[in-house]
């Protein structure tokens, strides 16, 4: 019998996840081709199909909704498995770290679990706080480091370095009016109800692209899966960043995406600390893990 490979398994769960052939290959840095291959390879090897293909993307099918949590249990003990030969067993000491709502959310969890294996001995003490919050304690020394979206530093005495781009796109319903628009631009838009997240400093975010236009603004929440929701039952629509996107809302409808023609800066998620302060071992020690999963980060001042 043919066996599954973890770049098979990859793409398939990343299908799963995204609802799209051509997301799933955007986000995987590959040809939809590729994805494609995996992903019949995966189905010709289990003897069923795990999609139903239609015009707007892709389903799972019974079968692939109960393959998908055993495809990601694979891929989970595969990286804990590679995550065995990095580990440093001697590091220990405490690291206290602020972060902010949506990196808490939607960044951290996956790196939290990495870490513990990684340095068995080191103790972390995760703090959620707002950005301004995260910058006092900083410049205090009551942390160590901050987590944050790196774009809406203000204080001159952090520095940081910038670990993450993830780009921003329009979210719409199925057959909404600006799925179909082809080059569609913040002008079309602001012609449509629209949905503004308030947490993180979006909001002010939003108001430093939209310029001179003025989006209709019908309901301003805090809550990312209300914004998803109200996408999903064609109510409103949203531009957020793929970090924060999920194809599917809790009531199970589909939000769609579409890139944009207008310049919309990215969101930017990195390492804050105070500048000048010495870096412990441990701060060391982890900067440099960031690193290893990122490549080489963008320092202060450095696409901010």
């Amino acid at each position: 019998m043919p066996v599954l490979s973890i770049r098979q398994l990859q793409f398939f769960v990343a299908v799963a996840e995204a609802g799209q052939i051509s997301a799933a290959a955007r986000d995987l840095y590959v040809s939809q081709s590729a994805v494609t291959m995996a992903v019949q390879e995966v189905e010709r090897t289990l003897r069923q199909p795990l999609f139903t293909r239609t015009s707007r993307g892709v389903t799972l099918t019974p079968t692939g909704i109960e393959f998908l949590p055993r495809a990601r249990r694979i891929l989970q003990l595969v990286e804990e498995a590679t995550l065995v030969s990095t580990t440093d067993a001697e590091l220990r000491g405490r690291l206290r770290i602020g972060v902010t709502y949506t990196v808490m959310a939607y960044f951290l969890p996956h790196h939290i679990q990495r870490l513990a294996i990684v340095f068995p001995h080191l103790e972390f003490d995760w703090r959620e706080l707002g950005r301004p919050e995260t910058e006092a304690a900083l410049v205090q020394g009551d942390l160590d480091f901050g987590l944050l979206l790196t774009s809406n530093l203000r204080h001159p005495e952090v520095a940081h370095e910038t670990l993450v781009h993830s780009k921003r796109r329009l979210w719409v319903a199925p057959g909404h009016p600006l799925g179909e628009v082809a080059d569609a631009g913040l002008a079309d838009v602001a012609a449509h109800p629209y949905v503004q997240l308030t947490v993180d400093e979006t909001e002010r975010t939003t108001q430093r692209y939209w310029g001179a236009i003025d989006p209709t603004v019908f309901l301003r929440t805090s809550s990312i899966e209300a914004v998803r929701s109200i996408v999903a039952n064609g109510n409103g629509v949203t531009i957020l960043s793929d970090m924060v996107y999920r194809p599917w809302s809790l009531e199970g409808k589909r939000v769609d995406t579409v890139v944009l023609r207008d310049p919309i800066p990215d969101m930017r998620i990195g390492l804050a600390w105070r500048r000048g302060t010495r870096p412990s071992t441990a701060m060391t020690a982890v900067r440099a893990y960031f690193a290893g999963q990122f490549g080489h980060p963008e320092p202060s001042g450095a696409g901010t």
